[in-house]
């Protein structure tokens, strides 16, 4: 069973092979995640290293899910937000390991991000994703609301325009 880990920059830098090869691999199967193929996992660990910053300054929570010491799956969560926006936070970056798709997998990172906005004060999240990716019906099935489209909003890595899809999830406060 895979358990969640929020990492912190040392444990961030520490994973970065690991980390990068998700990340190539992800965009290497077509996912428009903001690179160009090609992407190697060179290319992918500057991003990591990126991420680990923003860790280190409190900017982003890094979610991991990890089983038998492997990385099967992470998902970021932007909380450094402008001071008109202290009640939201920015879902950034879902990926699942193809060996590790229908296993839930997706269920507990999307689940641990909710549990870190509300531990950091936000209440609201957003995130956008690539309009028919398998990605939207993952979203609506965990309750985030479709919000709109956009046409030509950005590219596939192989160089092809897609629309992206916006969505949010208002988060309850349970006492």
């Amino acid at each position: 069973m895979p358990h969640i880990r929020i990492f912190n920059e040392t444990e961030t830098l520490a994973a970065l092979p690991e980390l990068s090869l998700l990340f190539s691999h992800t965009v290497r199967e077509g996912a428009s995640m903001g690179y160009m193929l090609p992407f190697p996992p060179e290319e992918a660990a500057d991003f990591w290293r990126g991420v680990a910053a923003g860790v280190g300054r409190g900017d982003v929570v890094l979610i991991v899910a990890q089983e038998a010491g492997r990385i099967l799956g992470s998902v970021q969560l932007g909380i450094r937000m402008p001071p008109n926006q202290p009640h939201r936070a920015d879902l950034k970056k879902l990926m699942v390991h193809p060996d590790a798709r229908g296993r839930g997998v997706s269920r507990l990172l999307m689940q641990a991000a909710e549990d870190a906005a509300i531990d950091h004060g936000r209440d609201l999240l957003v995130l956008d994703t690539a309009t028919g990716a398998p990605a939207e019906k993952i979203y609506e099935h965990f309750g985030w609301v479709r919000a709109g489209t956009v046409p030509r909003y950005a590219l596939f890595p192989d160089g092809r325009f897609c629309a992206t899809t916006f969505f949010y999830k208002e988060l309850s406060r349970e006492i």
